[in-house]
Formats: structure tokens, C-alpha cells, sequence
């Protein structure tokens, strides 16, 4: 079992890195998009509440396999093409992106109205407001649950191999119908997985418990 290991592992390995690669351009692709989107949210006008709070609805009311469908074999049909990693890429960061905007939304609506308030009145304009006083304390709130969504992502990379992009399910696949040891290799790759996720979900504890140990200070003061 240990010579099948050793001869698993290089492909496996490979599998690793696409998963990675996956997962963090997927996560930068959610975390950019999701922004606009929560601004929209929260945005005076009627028109972009309603955009935004569209899209969040749709997009986490459908799995995100069938938004990788849609991309992946779905827009050929009207002549745009994408590589397969390509398409789990934005697919996931698509679905992603509805999720993390409400994670936003919520970070940014923690912070006291009263901050606001006091900001507009020494003359500070939206930008400003955003980023020196809202964005900076949301940014705390926010963290525990963005590295939560990261591992759910890592997770969730294992769809893309149903396109046939190249991350650790699909070499899986591909050493079952050469080995034909399912039980084993799925067995190692559930491993994998687990050593991947154990040091983020080590990262989020570590943020949760310096964030909750800072704001009762801040309370006091």
C-alpha cells in the first residue's frame, strides 16, 4: 500500500496545486466582485438595490455545478469559449460573489450608525467615510467569516472536476480507472483535502479569538 501511495502522490500532488490555484483565484475573483455588489446593496438608489439583491437571489439559489454548466458547456452555443479551468475560475467566483457580498453587507452595517453620522457632519464625503472610518472596523468583522467561505471553497473545487479541469477529483478519477482502487485513493484524497483545510480553519480560529479578545477593550474605552 505504501509503493501504490508513493506511486499516487506525484499526480495527486499535481492535483493539489491546480485545487490551490483554483481556489485562491476563485476567492480573489468572489472578494472583488462581492464589493460593488454590497455597495449596490446598500446604495441610495431603488434601481441598484434591485440589481444587486437580484443577482444574490439567483446566484445562491442555484448550485453552483449548474453555473459551471452554463459556463462551461452552456456558452459555446453562442460562440463564447472557455478553457475548463478558466470556467471554474468564474463560475465559482460568480457563485462565490453572491455569498461574500452579504458578508460585506453585514460587516458594513455592524458599524454604528452614529460614526456615520458624526463623519458627515466634519465634512467627509462618501469615499472618505468609506475608507477611513466604515472599511477599517469592517474589515475585522468580515475576516472570521471570509476565511470560513475559503474553506468551504476548497471544498467546493471538487465540482470543477465534472468539467474536466485538472484539480484533485479529477486525477482521483483518472488513478481509479487505472487502479481500480477506489476505496483507497478517494481515502488519501479525503486526506488531502483535510491537510489543506486544517490550517485555514487553524487561520480563522486564530482571527476569531484575537478579534474577540480586542473589542471588549475597545468597548471600555
Amino acid at each position: 500500500m505504501i509503493q501504490l501511495l508513493q506511486d499516487w502522490l506525484p499526480q495527486l500532488l499535481q492535483g493539489v496545486i491546480w485545487t490551490l490555484r483554483l481556489m485562491v483565484l476563485s476567492f480573489a475573483l468572489a472578494a472583488g466582485l462581492a464589493f460593488p455588489i454590497a455597495l449596490a446593496r446598500l446604495s441610495a438608489s431603488r434601481t441598484l438595490r434591485f440589481l444587486a439583491h437580484l443577482y444574490v437571489e439567483i446566484v445562491r439559489g442555484m448550485p453552483s455545478l449548474t453555473l459551471l454548466f452554463l459556463i462551461y458547456f452552456g456558452l459555446p452555443s453562442v460562440g463564447v469559449t472557455f478553457r475548463a479551468i478558466d470556467a471554474a475560475v468564474i463560475g465559482l467566483g460568480l457563485n462565490g460573489a453572491a455569498y461574500v457580498s452579504e458578508i460585506y453587507r453585514a460587516g458594513i452595517q455592524a458599524i454604528d450608525s452614529g460614526q456615520r453620522e458624526a463623519a458627515q457632519m466634519i465634512g467627509m464625503r462618501y469615499g472618505q467615510l468609506l475608507r477611513f472610518v466604515i472599511l477599517p472596523q469592517a474589515v475585522r468583522v468580515v475576516l472570521p467569516p471570509l476565511g470560513n467561505f475559503a474553506i468551504a471553497l476548497l471544498k467546493d473545487t471538487s465540482v470543477a472536476s465534472l468539467i474536466s479541469a485538472p484539480e484533485m477529483m479529477l486525477q482521483a478519477r483518472d488513478l481509479t480507472s487505472e487502479y481500480f482502487m477506489p476505496l483507497q485513493i478517494y481515502m488519501a484524497v479525503g486526506a488531502m483535502y483535510l491537510l489543506m483545510a486544517l490550517p485555514l480553519a487553524s487561520l480563522v480560529r486564530l482571527m476569531e479569538s484575537r478579534l474577540s479578545a480586542r473589542l471588549p477593550k475597545e468597548k471600555a474605552v
